[in-house]
């Protein structure tokens, strides 16, 4: 009886100290795996931007400074004053049209000009926060998903003013902000224009071969593991950087976004989550010749996830000729005129 009480003493007290041994092997696994992660994270660095390359065709950019309408500001839900331009189109409809990486909204006087002075539309174009001038903080956010709350700010704030039907576009990364916008609980809108939108680095209109960007591969993947668990306090190290030509540069562009800010500004990893989101009209146009994206992938993916949105594939188009050039504008234009409001 008594050897009987033993073995079954022994046998217990071996169970606790295999599992004790166990728990501390994965502790020690937890602890090395996080170790590398956090590591990955500090001490990778972000490629310095590179001035001599001339890949997006900056110099076909036609800002014409007498045609830039003058920089106002709105206040944001934290107290922050963000600014924007508007051009005046005397119109019923309003748009309000983002900017992409690395500059601000004065790139985008050429179609805002065009729309407004053909009576298309009003045109609101926003500083996004972190970039343009007057901005604090250039290239990060407080958080991820702080730019859909601005601009959600902002929606509220232009139905102020306007009375008819409101309108969100945005170009490249401003596309993308777009369509992760559309995916998000913010303040609705009425339809989406999507000029040559960055969906995301998994999606088929991926180019892996741009030299536009360059990414911190190993930062981007230790601060994506590491928010999965909840972990934001190393968000706002840079992740990315861009090679805008030095001969472009003039001090109000924005060279690097922190993983906040990169992470706001495209869809969701499930971004076909948020294209079907788009569920208004949508209109998204991109060159033949965007060097950026790859334009033949947007129809099968648009057509999959969105039967909302009509794809156009302009021929002879770069990236920046969706927002500068004659045929793009009259496209988007027509686009806008044929909006009747029965979708509401």
């Amino acid at each position: 009886m008594n050897s009987q009480l033993v073995t079954k003493e022994s046998q217990k007290q071996r169970k606790k100290t295999i599992f004790k041994r166990i728990v501390f092997s994965f502790g020690i696994s937890v602890v090395v795996f996080f170790s590398v992660v956090v590591f990955m994270v500090l001490f990778s660095k972000t490629d310095v931007p590179n001035g001599n390359k001339e890949n997006l065709s900056f110099n076909r950019l036609e800002t014409d400074e007498a045609k830039l309408t003058s920089m106002q500001q709105y206040t944001a839900r934290d107290g922050q004053e963000l600014s924007y331009r508007y051009y005046n189109g005397n119109a019923s409809k309003t748009l309000i049209l983002l900017h992409g990486s690395a500059y601000h909204s004065s790139y985008l006087q050429p179609l805002a000009s065009y729309l407004s002075e053909h009576n298309v539309v009003n045109v609101y174009t926003p500083d996004l926060r972190g970039h343009g001038s007057q901005t604090k903080n250039r290239g990060d956010v407080k958080y991820i998903g702080q730019i859909e709350d601005d601009i959600s700010d902002f929606v509220k704030y232009v139905r102020k003013q306007q009375k008819g039907e409101i309108l969100l576009g945005g170009h490249s990364s401003g596309g993308g902000t777009v369509i992760r916008y559309a995916g998000g609980d913010n303040a609705p809108v009425d339809g989406y224009l999507l000029l040559s939108p960055f969906i995301h680095h998994t999606a088929p209109t991926y180019r892996s071969d741009s030299e536009w960007t360059n990414v911190n591969l190993p930062r981007m993947i230790g601060l994506s593991i590491l928010n999965t668990f909840g972990i934001s306090v190393l968000n706002h190290h840079d992740v990315i950087s861009f090679n805008m030509p030095e001969s472009v540069r003039d001090g109000t562009e924005t060279l690097r976004y922190t993983y906040a800010l990169q992470t706001s500004m495209h869809p969701r990893n499930d971004y076909g989550k948020d294209i079907a989101s788009l569920d208004k009209p949508s209109y998204l146009m991109i060159g033949s010749d965007d060097n950026v994206f790859k334009a033949e992938a947007f129809k099968s993916l648009f057509n999959k996830n969105s039967s909302k949105t009509k794809v156009n594939i302009l021929k002879d188009i770069s990236h920046f000729g969706v927002v500068t050039k004659n045929a793009a504008q009259k496209s988007i234009s027509k686009w806008l005129k044929n909006l009747d409001g029965k979708h509401k």
